[in-house]
């Protein structure tokens, strides 16, 4: 078995895969946050029209477009298919979402004291109370 050298571009395995040898700090710029990266592992990446055919993406980003192209992925999913670390899958996810390729869905944990949400999107206690009593009378 021969390894190839550090620093190389990469190595071909017995399948024909080639494997990377591009550092992950070297993916997101030595960076280990972004103003966003704290994206929780269930988040649902949407990709935006016309985010496809954009230039002057780095391969990463373009194999989370192809992979989100079609159909929501979560961010724990674009970590596995990617095989990069879920740290940097989440700074290239806060990145795009910021630079405007993709769309971020995340659930919004409901306050029980108060009943809103932590973007205050009007939902009250009452209508849950009331949710709830329609579905006891069934």
């Amino acid at each position: 078995m021969t390894h190839a050298p550090f620093g190389s571009l990469g190595s071909h395995s017995a399948d024909g895969y080639e494997a990377s040898t591009v550092r992950p700090y070297a993916v997101t710029g030595g960076r280990v946050r972004s103003s966003m990266s704290d994206l929780p592992l269930e988040a649902l990446v949407e990709v935006m029209p016309g985010a496809v055919s954009s230039f002057g993406l780095t391969p990463e980003k373009r194999a989370i477009l192809q992979h989100a192209a079609h159909t929501y992925v979560s961010i724990a999913e674009l970590s596995a298919l990617l095989k990069l670390p879920l740290g940097v899958v989440r700074i290239l996810v806060a990145d795009m979402q910021e630079e405007g390729h993709i769309t971020v869905h995340t659930s919004a944990p409901v306050n029980v004291h108060t009943g809103h949400g932590s973007n205050h999107s009007g939902l009250s206690l009452s209508v849950l109370e009331s949710v709830l009593n329609g579905i006891s009378t069934l």
